[in-house]
């Protein structure tokens, strides 16, 4: 199957390494990537793991799974970056992910902002904003 973050590779060969934890992220637009599959594919413990541990609130998994439960991702388009390279401690990434809840199409937009933690990329943030599609 191809993976669900729009990378035209085969999910085996793009973010299921990350979701087995066989290797880490080494940009923030690839953990991005990883983290939009793993809303798609119910990687939820994946999610938390890689949100950075200021951002841990509480309920944060229980959130993670109501979204997964009443929201159909289908389809991602990353429209800039900013940093978030090899190199870099901070990362922004800026996309819009369609989505189908409740019969509507919606899309999230979110510029989201990444920092290294222990050495890995993790989720810090993000200014969201989402519409209906008519």
């Amino acid at each position: 199957m191809k993976c669900p973050c729009n990378s035209a590779l085969d999910y085996e060969d793009c973010c299921q390494v990350y979701h087995l934890r066989r290797s880490q992220p080494l940009a923030a637009e690839e953990l991005m990537r990883s983290r939009y599959s793993a809303f798609v594919l119910g990687e939820l413990d994946y999610l938390f793991d890689t949100t950075h541990p200021s951002a841990q609130e509480s309920g944060l998994k229980s959130a993670y799974q109501t979204t997964y439960d009443r929201i159909q991702w289908i389809e991602l388009d990353v429209l800039d970056t900013f940093q978030g390279g090899s190199a870099d401690k901070l990362g922004k990434v800026e996309f819009e992910a369609s989505y189908i809840q409740g019969g509507q199409r919606y899309v999230h937009r979110e510029n989201s902002r990444f920092r290294r933690h222990a050495g890995n990329w993790l989720y810090l943030d993000g200014e969201i904003g989402e519409r209906a599609v008519t």
